[in-house]
């Protein structure tokens, strides 16, 4: 007699008696969102979106890349991702890889970057992957990209490499007809035959092509709507129609420098936005930090902390905001009118370790000014004056001392902090 649905039975098989029981599939109908990532997506993401301003879409698809590494969804065979960042000067291509990297193993000089201005002739090939054997100087040369070059900054518990070719479109045909490999099937030849493994690489590519383009419908010359869109760049705003034709001509430029059988071999293809003056202004923020950082970082016993007014932050935005040249000319003010006078102060002994300096703007004068408002500051004092995402030195956190500047900290003590 057969058995009943659901319940237990036996059946023999190779003179073994099996016990079992007939499984019932549940039915839930529970509705799922594939658009929530994991926890380890979600830190990426929230670092990236700490240190990157304006670019939204960049991150996304670094963070939907990872997800399909992380749940090992990625194509067997081929690197993790490759990315070509195209926009203007500025926008942040190179910075967020570094950020990336900094990110996920904690160095933003993880970051294996090839500069693609010196790979101009089909000769210069053989500084990435050496000269064969029989060559003149086969031994002497070591290439660029070899496997222990690729897994220097592999951890533990992030075993990732970051390469970077800047400025690809500056580079000889021979160069794309080499990564045309890489890009499909994660592997690369060296000189004498060794075989390099980029499957657990993530390659990201920069250009500037389109960036005329870009300019162009930003800040048009002829036209009706000429002056409306000068005042939205100047106030950082774009809409969606034009942010939409900026991506289009970006694509469109990348489609006619390279060979279609390279882009074909691209995973994400992303426009980067030019930067307005409210993304200058959260960036003036961001490198203000790390300006801060740097102090505590580079003269740990002579640390001290500095607070830029409003006044100070406008004028520095005034100086270091155009839109032709993006966040490095803000980067190139800040070094100019901030940094400079303050290592000035620190060489002639006006601040000293443990004070506190006001930053301010002086109208009249068209300068910044620099008063001493405290002295002789713990360091958990100062640790509640700056900004969370700055790590004051760790050695000093233990002690719970002052900062003098009469004691010398050994360089080689800051470093292990």
């Amino acid at each position: 007699m057969a058995p009943k649905y659901g319940m237990q039975f036996a059946h023999v098989k190779s003179g073994v008696v099996v016990k079992g029981a007939q499984k019932t599939m549940a039915r839930v109908n529970v509705p799922l969102d594939p658009t929530r990532t994991g926890r380890d997506a979600e830190v990426l993401e929230g670092s990236l979106r700490r240190m990157i301003v304006g670019q939204d879409e960049a991150i996304q698809q670094i963070v939907n890349i990872y997800q399909m590494y992380l749940t090992g969804m990625s194509p067997a065979g081929r690197p993790i991702g490759n990315f070509l960042f195209l926009g203007p000067t500025g926008s942040g291509k190179t910075r967020i890889v570094e950020a990336t990297a900094e990110s996920l193993v904690r160095n933003p000089r993880a970051v294996i970057k090839i500069d693609c201005a010196e790979f101009q002739h089909s000769h210069e090939i053989a500084k990435l992957i050496g000269s064969p054997p029989g060559y003149l100087g086969h031994r002497e040369t070591h290439p660029l990209l070899s496997q222990e070059v690729l897994n220097q900054y592999h951890s533990d518990t992030c075993k990732l490499s970051f390469v970077l070719f800047d400025e690809i479109e500056k580079a000889s045909d021979a160069l794309w007809n080499l990564l045309l490999g890489v890009l499909d099937k994660g592997t690369l030849t060296l000189g004498d035959n060794r075989k390099v493994d980029f499957s657990r690489a993530l390659i990201f590519m920069t250009s500037n092509l389109g960036a005329t383009e870009m300019s162009a419908l930003v800040n048009p010359r002829l036209g009706f709507n000429a002056g409306e869109c000068a005042r939205q760049s100047q106030n950082g705003t774009v809409d969606e129609k034009l942010s939409g034709k900026m991506m289009r001509s970006g694509v469109e430029a990348a489609r006619r420098k390279f060979t279609p059988e390279f882009i074909n071999r691209l995973d994400k293809i992303v426009t980067f936005k030019p930067l307005g003056s409210p993304e200058l202004r959260r960036i003036l923020d961001i490198e203000l930090n790390m300006v801060q950082q740097r102090i505590f970082n580079t003269s740990p016993d002579r640390s001290f902390v500095f607070k830029a007014s409003d006044g100070a932050k406008d004028f520095l935005l005034q100086e270091g905001t155009d839109l032709k040249y993006g966040a490095r000319h803000l980067k190139r003010a800040i070094e100019r009118l901030l940094v400079q006078p303050l290592s000035n102060l620190i060489a002639t002994d006006q601040v000293r370790g443990g004070d506190c300096v006001n930053v301010a703007f002086d109208a009249e004068c068209k300068a910044l000014t620099f008063v001493k408002e405290a002295e002789g500051l713990a360091v958990h004092a100062m640790a509640d004056l700056v900004d969370r995402s700055i790590s004051m030195p760790a050695f000093a956190l233990a002690n719970g001392a002052f900062i003098e500047a009469g004691k010398t900290q050994s360089a080689r003590s800051s470093k292990r902090a």
